[in-house]
């Protein structure tokens, strides 16, 4: 509803500063790690950054009633279908307006068929280019709908294997699937656990408190709705045959062919009640999946890399590589704070740096030029600097690095001087604008940046948001192999709807001798949980431990941007 809110003022051309408001509050609701229903329960949503009191008590009205009033009055000005048009990557409200007004769209399918019958182009500021577009938008839209992203699975999942673990019948229990894979983008969540006492289980499940709808119920098998819409399937089977069904319901499903076919040489069979010898079906494994592995003469192989791009082939060789675990953290290099856009002090963020356990945290605001985001000025970021050289004296156990976010312009320059950037400890360049501008020249731009001898990282390399930003194109190769020879990390952007670079370009960057961060892009502290997904993204990524820098000490991290 906030976000809706934020759309029909945009449209309304109501007060920037009203919109930023609901913008902000919609946002770290959205990234919350836990069910707003219960912080308001404990009468703490205005420790919500960015949730006032007024914003409060619109929250308080929308978890009592489930209807806003303000909302369904802004929402009576506005054709029906409008704001399912907005939801679509390359229209914005004003478009949307624009659309409805001239050409009578109030849907997906008529926005379709306009843009097929080439009668968005002649439409005032438009064209073919932003009409083909649109096309590629509804595309990625529709395809969204059919999957969550991996944050909104894991967030989803978590709370009912917490609940089903503490029943007594439950032996082992984990989610399975794409999401056990950790792929970016989740289709419906499956969950596995094993016992003798299905029938509890079961019931416990279907009675769920966020469940909406029973779609099956059965001994062995139940699916559900959850009030969000996401569907939960949950199988329960014997505990002798857990390793061999967790094998066979997290895929993938080229990996389990794979491994069939593997058995298959061996004069063996693997399903999901076990691996059995083909002559006489004696069962000779299944209780683990390190057992059914073995049976095949493989090591066990991490879930992340279960797609069968040639981790079959490198076990057999020992070849696998020991992935980086989130134990091996030590810092996160892309944290704001409200010096620029985010909502908490420079204090409060080492503070939770520090009970994480970290040696480090960068503090990485955004440069000048990015008004929008209260980019900090020349003046402001060398208060910025001293207010941390004064913090650092006082903070023991924690070094907080002083950095930015550092606007890369149009003609490859840096948003910054020179003079300043030697200032910094981590300098982070990134694009934040002009993403429509040709393959050729957003290479040039993120080459010439890399050419800057204070840059240390490029952030969010292909501009992605998921469901929302298309990567802008770039050619990977000239910039991986330049990253290399300069030994400039690239970022893994660990914000749940960017994960860019995405698994196959970490491993892809990895074969240039590429360096790589995880930074969580925080803006509020529980999204510095965050760094969880991008550990995930670097393990899918083929990453070990030395191909972080966020896995080094601090004296070994103040080492390596020494001596680059």
């Amino acid at each position: 509803m906030l976000w809706e809110m934020v759309e029909m003022l945009e449209i309304k051309g109501a007060n920037l500063f009203r919109i930023r408001a609901f913008q902000k509050a919609a946002q770290n609701i959205e990234n919350l790690g836990e069910d707003i229903a219960q912080i308001a329960k404990r009468g703490e949503l205005q420790s919500i950054p960015g949730v006032g009191k007024g914003v409060a008590k619109r929250i308080e009205e929308i978890l009592k009633t489930g209807k806003l009033k303000e909302y369904e009055k802004l929402k009576k000005g506005f054709p029906p279908g409008l704001m399912q048009i907005i939801s679509v990557p390359e229209v914005g409200p004003k478009t949307a307006r624009l659309l409805y007004d001239k050409l009578g769209i109030k849907s997906i399918k008529d926005l379709e068929k306009a843009a097929k019958a080439h009668k968005i182009q002649s439409l005032f500021g438009l064209g073919a280019k932003i009409e083909e577009n649109i096309l590629h938008g509804i595309e990625i839209h529709q395809e969204l709908k059919k999957r969550m992203l991996l944050f909104e699975a894991l967030s989803a999942v978590r709370p009912i294997i917490e609940d089903l673990k503490r029943l007594p019948e439950v032996r082992l229990i984990s989610e399975a699937g794409s999401l056990r894979r950790r792929k970016e983008t989740i289709g419906d969540i499956d969950i596995l656990t094993s016992s003798t006492r299905p029938g509890t289980i079961m019931k416990a499940f279907i009675h769920f408190p966020e469940v909406k709808e029973i779609l099956a119920k059965g001994l062995t098998k139940s699916s559900v709705r959850l009030k969000d819409g996401l569907q939960v399937d949950l199988r329960v089977v014997k505990p002798g045959s857990f390793g061999a069904a967790l094998v066979y319901f997290t895929g993938s499903k080229s990996h389990n062919i794979k491994i069939r076919e593997l058995a298959k040489k061996k004069k063996l069979k693997v399903s999901e009640y076990g691996v059995f010898r083909s002559k006489g079906n004696k069962k000779i494994a299944g209780k683990t999946e390190e057992e059914v592995y073995k049976s095949l003469g493989l090591p066990w192989i991490p879930p992340e890399l279960r797609e069968d791009q040639g981790e079959i082939e490198a076990a057999f060789k020992n070849q696998l590589p020991r992935l980086v675990k989130l134990s091996d953290i030590q810092g996160d290099f892309h944290v704001h704070s409200n010096w620029s856009d985010g909502a908490d002090s420079i204090e409060d963020i080492a503070k939770a740096a520090r009970a994480k356990g970290y040696q480090y945290i960068v503090i990485a605001d955004h440069s000048q030029s990015l008004k929008v985001a209260r980019g900090l000025s020349l003046e402001n970021l060398k208060k910025k600097i001293h207010l941390i050289h004064k913090l650092n004296n006082n903070l023991k156990g924690l070094k907080v690095l002083t950095g930015a976010e550092v606007d890369i312009k149009s003609d490859g320059s840096l948003d910054y001087p020179d003079w300043i950037l030697s200032e910094l400890d981590v300098v982070i360049a990134a694009i934040h604008s002009g993403f429509k501008q040709s393959r050729d020249q957003l290479t040039t731009r993120i080459l010439k940046a890399m050419g800057n001898k204070y840059v240390d990282i490029i952030a969010h390399p292909t501009g992605r948001l998921m469901g929302a930003r298309e990567p802008y194109e770039i050619d990977f190769d000239k910039i991986f192999k330049q990253a290399g020879l300069t030994q400039i990390a690239l970022e893994i952007n660990a914000f749940p709807q960017r994960l860019d670079l995405n698994d196959l370009n970490v491993r892809r960057a990895k074969k240039f001798g590429v360096k790589f961060t995880i930074g969580t892009d925080a803006h509020i502290l529980t999204q510095l949980a965050n760094i969880e997904l991008g550990v995930s993204v670097a393990r899918r990524g083929w990453l070990e431990k030395n191909d972080l820098l966020n896995t080094l000490s601090l004296p070994d991290l103040q080492k390596w941007l020494k001596k680059k």
